[in-house]
């Protein structure tokens, strides 16, 4: 077989080959290259390997939600007027024609009702931002329970966390624009807690007002802070989060081959890329069949904001639901202290309990960290059945926002189910304390009997269902040795350290500094890994495999089939040709 080389050189007999002529794209790029050096850099990038598993693909919905969230928004950004400026609305809405409104509100129900696929992107930009805030969340739930958060990639969930709680505020500082009469009045619930702040309540809410309640400026104020503030950082945030995760690696979920050197999987370029892009086009689908057969926030419905009136069974977008859930349940509790008025029934559930429950969040993995005493970079992701303390933590911590999510909707339920609301909220206030603790006792509890069980499939094998008689009269289930790469998943993991300490006193009986912290370190660890089960030793798998060996022995005349099991994969194999069910 002869190679035509005469596309990219001359040659003769007598003189050398020559290289053709660049093309003009190429003598560009080569400019460029010569100096940016782009192409020795981009290289090794595009080369990237990048594992392959469905649970990755939870970040890529909140990456790719955004992205909708920018295009929907700037086009939105042309027709909207962030104004409180009094108007009469003269669209084609007849019922709120000649009606007193801001210009929010009215450049709002222009774009819905007379701008060509104004309310498509009002609601695709909606709905986007639903799906954004949800994957988020959900993206964190995976990273927690898997043990992505450990080392090295500690900075990485702050920069997550920071991404959601940004997130939250950008949504409420988006449904807020509109200035009708929901939004208006959860600007007003706003004011509220803003006041409630002690001392310096009042003078923030008239900052930001800039004046009293509700003022002119609130709207172009929270413009500004949608479309310019909270979206630079998170642009920021997003480029930090890809670039270190570029930087550390992708993690990936352990398996033959894949060990905590390397990543098993696809290059950028061509594989991930078309897949990543055409996943992209599959959640913008999503959100425009969302956003073109799914009605969300009807400003229309609503009407203008006015600020004697209050919309019946108000409620804020779900992601602000848990808040409101808090502050409905809270008993009415103030103090006055030294002449100020402290509002502990807003202070609690808005002020102190959402800032502390992501600061517990953000110091999950160093927690974690200090009381393992784990230095070494992880790149292979844990099942969460052998991290029974953190999975049970997490299922907490779901636990107590469910709770609070439900108890915004208390009147909902109360009419839904024809409850006393009153009933519902005393049941409420007991079940975010007793909850919580119940779910990690059942989740840590789970978590281990599904760790013996996975010994149980190591030593013993899987249960064929094939019921064996001895001679004697005994019957016993047959079981079956599970794939060696079903054994090497399951034996992926490291055995868990309890740490110890030595002795909180020297030689001379005097007391070491910081013993007491070591004490407390050793106690929480032997309370996070006391109970946990083990893997098996290498001895007990030897021993496991002998004693297999033996009943093989034992059952070598039986290699026909069982009877009554002709459906079920068994009737035409020979014992040693047995499928491996569900492997």
């Amino acid at each position: 077989m002869s190679l035509d080389t005469s596309k990219v050189a001359t040659s003769n007999g007598a003189t050398a080959a020559t290289a053709s002529k660049p093309s003009r794209i190429g003598g560009v790029a080569s400019w460029a290259d010569d100096r940016l050096g782009l192409a020795s850099a981009g290289k090794k990038q595009l080369r990237k390997v990048f594992p392959d598993h469905w649970s990755f693909m939870l970040g890529e919905i909140a990456l790719w939600s955004f992205v909708v969230l920018l295009l929907s928004g700037i086009f939105l950004t042309l027709w909207f007027t962030p104004s409180m400026g009094e108007v009469h609305y003269e669209g084609s809405y007849d019922q709120l024609r000649g009606i007193e409104m801001s210009e929010a509100m009215a450049s709002t129900l222009n774009i819905s009702f007379d701008v060509r696929g104004g309310l498509l992107m009002r609601q695709m930009h909606h709905w986007a931002a639903m799906l954004f805030v949800a994957s988020m969340m959900v993206h964190l739930l995976r990273v927690a329970f898997t043990g992505a958060f450990r080392k090295p990639r500690e900075i990485n969930w702050v920069i997550g966390c920071l991404l959601l709680l940004l997130g939250t505020l950008e949504g409420f500082t988006g449904y807020s624009l509109p200035d009708d009469l929901l939004s208006g009045t959860g600007v007003r619930a706003a004011d509220g807690f803003l006041k409630a702040t002690p001392v310096v309540g009042s003078y923030m809410s008239f900052f930001l007002f800039g004046g009293e309640f509700p003022g002119e400026a609130i709207i172009p104020r929270l413009y500004i802070i949608h479309v310019l503030l909270i979206p630079g950082l998170l642009l920021g945030l997003i480029a930090a989060h890809m670039l270190l995760l570029v930087y550390h690696k992708h993690t990936q979920w352990p398996g033959p081959g894949r060990t905590e050197e390397n990543v098993v999987g696809f290059p950028m370029l061509p594989v991930y890329a078309a897949k990543a892009g055409g996943f992209f086009f599959i959640v913008f689908g999503v959100t425009t069949i969302m956003g073109g057969l799914l009605s969300i926030n009807p400003v229309w419905k609503f009407g203008p904001y006015d600020p004697t009136k209050v919309t019946a069974g108000s409620q804020p977008d779900w992601y602000m639901g848990w808040p409101d859930g808090l502050l409905r349940i809270m008993p009415g509790w103030e103090s006055v202290i030294f002449g100020y008025t402290i509002s502990w029934n807003v202070m609690i559930p808005i002020l102190l309990v959402p800032p502390m429950m992501l600061t517990i969040l953000i110091l999950l993995p160093f927690i974690e960290g200090w009381i393992t005493g784990d230095k070494r970079e992880h790149h292979l992701l844990q099942r969460p059945r052998n991290a029974p303390t953190r999975t049970a933590v997490m299922v907490s911590l779901m636990t107590f926002y469910g709770l609070a999510w439900a108890a915004g909707g208390n009147d909902i339920i109360a009419i839904k189910f024809h409850a006393s609301i009153n009933h519902i909220t005393y049941f409420m206030r007991v079940a975010v304390f007793v909850g919580p603790a119940i779910a990690f006792f059942v989740t840590r509890r789970w978590c281990i009997s599904l760790q013996r069980h996975d010994n149980e499939k190591l030593l013993h094998g899987y249960e064929t269902g094939v019921i064996m008689r001895s001679p004697e009269g005994g019957y016993t289930e047959r079981h079956l040795p599970i794939s060696e790469a079903s054994a090497y998943t399951l034996t992926a993991r490291d055995r868990d350290e309890i740490y110890t300490v030595d002795g909180d006193t020297d030689a001379n009986g005097v007391v070491a500094p910081g013993s007491r912290i070591q004490a407390v370190r050793a106690a929480l660890s032997e309370k996070m890994f006391g109970h946990n089960v083990q893997k098996p030793t290498a001895e007990e798998l030897e021993e496991a495999h002998h004693h297999a060996e033996h009943e093989h022995a034992l059952e070598a005349g039986l290699d026909h089939p069982a009877d009554g099991h002709q459906f079920d994969g068994h009737s035409d194999h020979t014992v040693d040709e047995a499928p491996l069910r569900g492997h």
